[in-house]
């Protein structure tokens, strides 16, 4: 990682979060080898945020780290399998990442401003205000539409992935949708994310 030097703290809250995402069972294909779901989530929302912005703060990039981090251990399947539960899931899920960093980070010894900082970018407050939040959400659409479109595409119907790629577009600021835009995409993505992007009919 570039952009300030790194201390021994730093250093160790990575290797953390690290060692507990890599205790996740589900497992990801990666360059043909089988890697744990959540680490590798970790590194491409570490890497997205550092081509995003280099000279990101020690702040973001533990929160980018951490933001799914142990995500399996609360399953969707624990909730109702509709829009309300779908809804707490994500909720609950937020405050679980956030509350779980939170400890790895006072454990290590981050003072209790930093700790809270990392807290705040977890459950995305801020946004609209925070440019380091802003960074970290177009970070985690640019992995959406880099890493995970084309599974989604394969099992869902155009309007419902059409609607998720709206809500993703205005969640991005212009750097996150200049970026998107050179990524590759195969013929259907690139209809769908232009029908996207079409004005709603009136």
């Amino acid at each position: 990682m570039t952009g300030f030097p790194h201390s021994q703290r730093f250093e160790s809250a990575i290797k953390r979060f690290d060692e507990l995402n890599a205790g996740d069972p589900h497992l990801e294909l990666v360059d043909g080898k089988p890697q744990p779901r959540e680490l590798t989530y970790a590194r491409r929302l570490t890497d997205w945020v550092l081509r995003l912005d280099p000279d990101a703060s020690e702040t973001l990039r533990l929160a980018a780290r951490c933001q799914h981090l142990c995500r399996w251990e609360i399953p969707r399947t624990d909730f109702t399998m509709d829009r309300p539960g779908y809804l707490k899931w994500r909720t609950q899920l937020k405050k679980f990442h956030a509350e779980k960093s939170a400890g790895v980070l006072t454990d290590i010894g981050y003072d209790e401003a930093t700790v809270w900082k990392v807290h705040a970018l977890n459950l995305k407050q801020g946004l609209g205000t925070d440019p380091d939040c802003q960074t970290l959400e177009d970070a985690l659409c640019l992995v959406f539409l880099e890493f995970q479109l084309t599974d989604l595409a394969a099992k869902m119907e155009d309007e419902k992935l059409v609607n998720a790629l709206r809500k993703s577009w205005l969640k991005m600021s212009e750097r996150g949708r200049a970026a998107a835009m050179k990524l590759e995409y195969t013929d259907r993505e690139k209809a769908l994310l232009q029908a996207a992007l079409r004005p709603p009919a009136e």
